[in-house]
């Protein structure tokens, strides 16, 4: 313990922002600076960005009106290669403020005949391979093929996502989800400003 104490004297005041810089090119969410977008990742131009705003779950399609129930940033990132990095951080919006929700990472995988994959995990105990098409230059619909859970996990068993850059440049997505005992409904939506790219 005495020694572990000794070598922690270097870094015990040290963060995430006090980490060098990779040996690599950093990733980018702004298609103006770093690595050019790889030519398969042009049908997923227009997501690359930082987005934020606010959205609902359970969102039934002409439902009342409510309040936002969560805050969330979606990040999509690109190195160059031909993929892009998915992140999406979520935070509930609740009486005492807001307190972290859903996390969840992966990557948009775009594949020669059109087809898009996106392999997402989440911190909920969850594994999910979409595959989907672009819909038009501005939107993507996305069904899961694949969906492992761990045994504290909800039991999602089937979602479904589509996301759309609506005219006025904001990140619109809906999400319909199936669980064990349930049939596919809809589970959340949210419209998010773009702050990079």
């Amino acid at each position: 313990m005495a020694a572990a104490d000794v070598r922690a004297d270097s870094t015990r005041g040290k963060n995430l922002s006090d980490v060098p810089p990779l040996p690599i090119p950093a990733d980018t969410a702004n298609l103006r600076q770093g690595p050019e977008l790889h030519p398969d990742c042009l049908p997923l131009l227009p997501l690359v960005g930082v987005w934020r705003g606010e959205g609902s779950f359970g969102n039934e399609p002409g439902g009342p009106d409510t309040a936002p129930d969560f805050g969330q940033q979606i990040s999509i990132t690109h190195d160059g290669r031909p993929f892009l990095r998915f992140e999406s951080v979520i935070w509930l919006l609740g009486a005492d403020g807001p307190t972290p929700g859903p996390r969840e990472v992966g990557w948009l995988r775009p594949q020669p005949d059109g087809s898009i994959e996106l392999l997402l995990a989440h911190a909920e105990g969850r594994l999910e391979v979409f595959y989907g098409q672009q819909r038009s230059p501005a939107s993507w619909a996305l069904t899961t093929d694949g969906v492992l859970r761990t045994p504290t996990a909800v039991p999602v068993v089937g979602a479904t996502r589509l996301y759309g850059v609506t005219a006025d440049g904001r990140l619109a997505y809906v999400e319909e989800r199936a669980h064990t005992d349930a049939e596919l409904a809809p589970h959340a939506s949210a419209l998010l400003e773009r702050l990079v790219g």
